[in-house]
């Protein structure tokens, strides 16, 4: 029977993304349509999902296997109550590429001072800091899931001792992993440069108040390029001020866009970048999801599932 694949994706995403998911369905040798609107919920065997479809009701697709989502993030869907089968986030190379390029290029930008001679272009011979090795710079991560192990390899490649933190017990090659209470302090207090890839949940949601940033050593960078809602932006802004914290680089905010008479613009030690860390490449996300569809129409378990009490 050939399957539904109903695509519900806001803006210009299916000219963007038809192409591509045609291409994988034909790779795949997968026997099915897509379609961009229906009048028949009940024939529809899987979602190609992204929340700004607007689509929030799923009690009609009664056929409905899986919803496949074209995000990493799934905060926005997953406690929806009418969403009782299997959610899947977005995991794509495209998209892991894009986050270790960019975190990398980050970290490097910190480590060796860039601004400094990037902005102090005025005839200012600016040679009595040199940086430190990258062997003798820690880097903490915070979140070791897909993305976080991508990076953390990558930064290990690079010289850098890599702490890590995440919600369970994780065991990575050349990353000292941790886990709890405990694990975050120790985490925090290496830390002279700051990764969070965490997801939004619960849990970690102001996980950076005012106690963990106080923890991090004096001048520690914070890169985050995970989600806006894991840190207090008031405590954020108040070790910098301070001088506790030499510089923060976000991707991320509690409120998207960010808007225009927030501090985080005109503050000098703020780089706001604008929800670019990394995105979902058409091509290899489509790959990935019709891979997923495939595979478990052959019998194999859907990979990247949401695990619902965590929420990610």
């Amino acid at each position: 029977m050939t399957l539904t694949l109903l695509f519900a994706a806001g803006g210009d995403a299916w000219t963007d993304y038809a192409p591509h998911l045609d291409a994988a369905i034909a790779e795949e040798g997968l026997d099915a349509r897509l379609v961009t609107a229906t009048d028949a919920p009940g024939e529809i065997d899987y979602i190609i999902y992204a929340p700004d479809s607007g689509l929030r009701d799923f009690a009609p697709y009664t056929r409905l296997k899986a919803v496949m989502s074209l995000w990493a993030g799934v905060e926005s869907i997953v406690d929806t109550p009418s969403l009782t089968v299997p959610l899947c986030r977005m995991v794509d190379p495209g998209l892991t590429e894009g986050m270790v390029e960019w975190v990398t290029g980050h970290v490097l930008r910190h480590h060796l001072g860039m601004d400094r001679h990037i902005l102090g272009q005025d005839g200012v011979w600016r040679n009595e800091v040199v940086p430190p090795l990258a062997r003798h710079r820690p880097v903490g991560l915070l979140g070791l899931g897909a993305l976080g192990a991508a990076v953390g390899r990558a930064l290990v490649g690079l010289g850098f001792p890599v702490h890590g933190w995440s919600r369970s017990a994780k065991r990575l090659d050349g990353i000292t992993c941790r886990h709890g209470a405990d694990g975050l302090a120790a985490t925090l207090a290496e830390a002279q440069i700051l990764v969070s890839l965490l997801p939004a949940t619960a849990a970690t949601d102001g996980l950076l108040d005012a106690d963990a940033l106080a923890l991090l050593p004096k001048g520690a960078v914070f890169i985050n390029p995970g989600r806006g809602s894991v840190v207090d932006d008031a405590a954020l802004l108040a070790a910098l001020d301070a001088g506790r914290m030499d510089h923060a680089t976000l991707d991320v905010f509690r409120t998207e866009p960010l808007p225009a008479d927030h501090p985080f613009w005109a503050h000098p030690r703020v780089t706001v970048t604008p929800h670019i860390a990394s995105a979902t490449r058409p091509d290899t996300a489509a790959q990935s999801v019709i891979a997923n569809i495939a595979n478990h129409e052959r019998g194999a378990p859907l990979a990247h599932q949401v695990d619902r009490s965590a929420g990610y």
